[in-house]
């Protein structure tokens, strides 16, 4: 059924009024107000245009299956009202209920019609699997540019109410107050699940923000009166240059400020701090399934199958449809499995090209004119290394994004739903390799194979690798972490919401006023069932149109955001205390900005029914357990936590004289550092003439390094500490992994109550369907 739009308003509406009784007469049952798509496309003058041909046979073919289709022009664009039959949400309904893993949900249990988010989910179906031809479907249509795009409408009540709760920066006060019933109304299970998953994951992270507070704060508080930084800021020692090229020899006290910030994070409490939070994120997981359980008993979407819904959608869109038989390749595993490794490979080799220029920049800055830059070209160098890991970082998660899609097409699943599993756990490898691959070189190797004074390691046998501060490596983790975890959060939600705020108002300034106003009773009534006029429809359809188009990942988008932040606030936490504080400031902000984009600055997005988020908690569990490994291996290799209590108990004046009045940690750092000599013929071509820099008559240097003076062998001390550090990695893991499955078994998946309303749900279903069969029978036995 088509409508053009008529210029004289008067003659529109006697005309459409003559249209309301028609639709009257055409359809008895209940017309949605609104239509559930609109369909835009390019207009084509030329009928012989293979554009105008594919539009045509496409619109031919949903009438075919009795869609009704309102066509209106306006602004060189043609815009298709889409509105499917009642008989194929009756089929939904009826399919639903005979199911295997689908009938126990709200859409059969007595209602009237289907909700309109289930109308627009099957309509939305029905489309993208309607065929012009072989392989011609919608999505082909869109990428060839026979049509421009495709969305559905907002409701403006409903849109309004939730803004007014929900969808704009007042509520921010709100804090975690969200209205998930109405969300799962409006956009859907999956939607409201994710908004249900972010607030609790943010006020899961307020205990955890609490105790790296008082973590931080426990190193503040014994900032002045440390020995270990009284020592290197009073410090003589002369230490060795760090490169080989216009670097002078330094005094240990230059570098006082490094030593009292690795002080805030390395210390004692830090130890605590990571166990905590590696039974917190097992916590949060076990919990948050009890959370996620109560909500779907309640909207009747416990045991619902999103692979049985889209054979039941198939079924509505083509009842001769063909099995989508499930299908295994070994060949395409093995291919896929290969390419995943080679990106993977990618990947680390660009993290490598970040370590280059890193120490080309060092080597650079230590050139400078500028006294600054020399002085501080290690930091400066780390601070530029983690900023172009950022922009590394966003290339890459488009190329990761472009990369999975195709591993995923070569795949060929057997539905939208495994394909969305499949695409999910490559791109999360593909953006964890991305975001930690450098922050793992900073961890684990950053120091630890650089040689020493005489037999230096360098690339392409050139450049010196980068060493640690004598106070640790761990600062250097810090000030990665930090800066990426700000950048990431700050800017990119800055461009998540000001890129479509402004493509939204510049559309709307391009977009040319309408003058006319409409006159016809029925639009203007709250409760009519039938059509909007075509001025009404325009005026709708332009304002969605405007908005910033969504994908089937658009909520994709935001779920990976999310699950990398929690991997920065567990993985390595030892190194950042305060990045649980910096991600729950980041999620108060994320849950409105999130609902203002969906809401008012995006298309509305195909509501999804499901009951769980997916493989995200597969995926949440496995960070988890690398959170455990991550944070043993950080305070056991990474810190100086080890060396420090071996020095306490063993080198120390506590372990020599129990009456000193001395500290225990008195001597630490000189403890730490080794002396090379410039008598060494070695050290001397190391250094040459540039020992002498800055006035030092220099006849020895120091570095970081448990090895002998006399021949630079390492010290028994040195595999010392090093059997305590693998003992202790060891046993923090298996202590810490014990309390995870403890606190996993302590806690049950789902609450009695669950349980119990679930039973009585399903006894009462049944004696239904059993009362039903039995007045079948009877009525039978009386016919007969």
């Amino acid at each position: 059924m088509f409508f053009t739009h008529r210029e004289d308003e008067m003659a529109m509406y006697e005309l459409e009024n003559a249209n309301d009784t028609l639709l009257t007469q055409q359809h008895n049952s209940y017309v949605p107000r609104q239509y559930d798509y609109v369909l835009v496309a390019d207009k084509v003058e030329d009928m012989e245009d293979q554009i105008f041909k594919k539009q045509d046979a496409f619109i031919c073919e949903l009438k075919r299956k009795n869609i009704i289709v309102n066509r209106i022009e306006h602004d060189g664009k043609v815009f298709f009202g889409i509105c499917a039959p009642e008989e194929m949400f009756e089929k939904y309904k009826y399919l639903l209920k005979v199911s295997d893993a689908c009938n126990w949900s709200a859409e059969q249990k007595g209602e009237s019609s289907v909700s309109l988010c289930t109308r627009i989910r099957i309509v939305h179906f029905v489309l993208h699997n309607t065929f012009i031809g072989p392989g011609e479907s919608l999505d082909e249509l869109l990428r060839e540019g026979a049509f421009e795009s495709i969305f559905c409408l907002h409701e403006k009540k409903e849109q309004k109410k939730l803004r007014e709760k929900w969808a704009s920066w007042v509520s921010v006060l709100k804090l975690f107050k969200q209205p998930v019933n109405d969300i799962k109304d409006y956009f859907g299970e999956k939607v409201a699940l994710y908004f249900l998953w972010l607030g609790w994951y943010t006020r899961m992270l307020i205990p955890a923000a609490v105790i790296g507070i008082v973590v931080f704060l426990y190193g503040l508080a014994f900032f002045n009166t440390s020995p270990l930084i009284h020592e290197v800021c009073d410090s003589n020692t002369i230490m060795c240059p760090r490169c080989d090229t216009r670097c002078s020899a330094w005094n240990l006290s230059d570098t006082c400020t490094y030593a009292k910030v690795s002080q805030l994070f390395d210390n004692e409490g830090t130890v605590f701090f990571a166990m905590f939070m590696a039974i917190w994120a097992t916590l949060f997981l076990e919990v948050w399934k009890r959370h996620r359980a109560l909500y779907v008993s309640k909207w009747k979407v416990f045991d619902w199958c999103e692979e049985e819904e889209e054979l039941i959608l198939e079924i509505v869109n083509d009842p001769q449809c063909k099995t989508k038989e499930f299908r295994h390749s070994y060949l395409r595993s093995i291919v896929v499995l290969l390419l995943v490794t080679l990106v993977l490979v990618v990947i680390i080799g660009l993290t490598h090209a970040l370590v280059i220029c890193r120490v080309l920049a060092a080597i650079l800055l230590s050139e400078s004119n500028w006294h600054f830059l020399r002085d501080h070209a290690t930091t400066i160098a780390m601070l530029l290394g983690a900023v172009l890991h950022y922009i590394t970082i966003q290339v890459m998660t488009r190329v990761n994004k472009t990369v999975a899609f195709k591993l995923c097409e070569f795949e060929k699943t057997r539905s939208f739903a495994a394909t969305e599993k499949r695409f999910t756990v490559k791109m999360f490898t593909f953006q964890f390799f991305t975001l930690f691959s450098s922050l793992f070189y900073v961890a684990f190797f950053l120091g630890r194979f650089n040689g020493y004074p005489g037999n230096y390691n360098r690339i392409a046998g050139k450049w010196r690798l980068e060493e640690c501060h004598p106070s640790g490596c761990l600062t250097d983790l810090f000030i990665q972490m930090a800066v990426i975890l700000v950048l990431k959060q700050t800017i990119n939600n800055i461009f998540e919401f000001t890129v479509p705020w402004l493509k939204l108002c510049f559309r709307r300034t391009q977009a040319k006023t309408m003058h006319r106003k409409c006159y016809r009773k029925a639009c203007r009534e709250e409760d009519s069932n039938l059509f909007p006029c075509d001025l009404c429809s325009r005026s709708n359809w332009m304002e969605n149109y405007n908005l910033s188009d969504v994908n089937a990942f658009s909520l994709f988008n935001e779920f990976l955001e999310m699950v990398l932040q929690f991997s920065f606030t567990t993985i390595f936490v030892a190194a950042f205390p305060l990045a649980p504080l910096l991600a729950l400031i980041n999620n108060i902000f994320e849950i409105r900005l999130d609902a203002i984009k969906m809401v008012s600055l995006e298309r509305r997005l195909v509501p999804k029914k499901t009951n769980d988020i997916g493989v995200w908690t597969g995926i949440l569990e496995a960070v988890g357990v690398m959170a455990v490994i991550a944070n043993g291996l950080v305070i056991g290799i990474s810190s100086d936590f080890i060396p420090r209590l071996v020095y306490r108990y063993h080198y120390g004046p506590c372990a020599v004289s129990n009456s000193t009045n001395l500290d225990c940690m008195t001597g630490y750092i000189n403890n730490t550092l080794a002396t090379a000599f410039m008598s060494n013929t070695r050290v001397k071509d190391d250094f040459k003439e540039l020992i002498t820099d800055n006035g030092y008559n220099v006849t020895q240097c120091s570095y970081k390094d448990y090895r002998s003076d006399e021949d630079q062998s390492l010290t028994s001390q040195f595999w010392l500490i090093l059997a305590l550090r693998f003992a202790f990695v060891i046993l923090f893991e298996h202590v810490v992994v014990i309390c995870k499955f403890i606190a996993a078994w302590f806690i049950p998946d789902n609450p009695i109550r669950v349980k119990n309303e679930r039973l009585n749900d399903k006894l009462k279903r049944l004696k239904g369907e059993l009362k039903e069969a039995n007045q079948t029978y009877e009525s039978r036995s009386t016919e007969v």
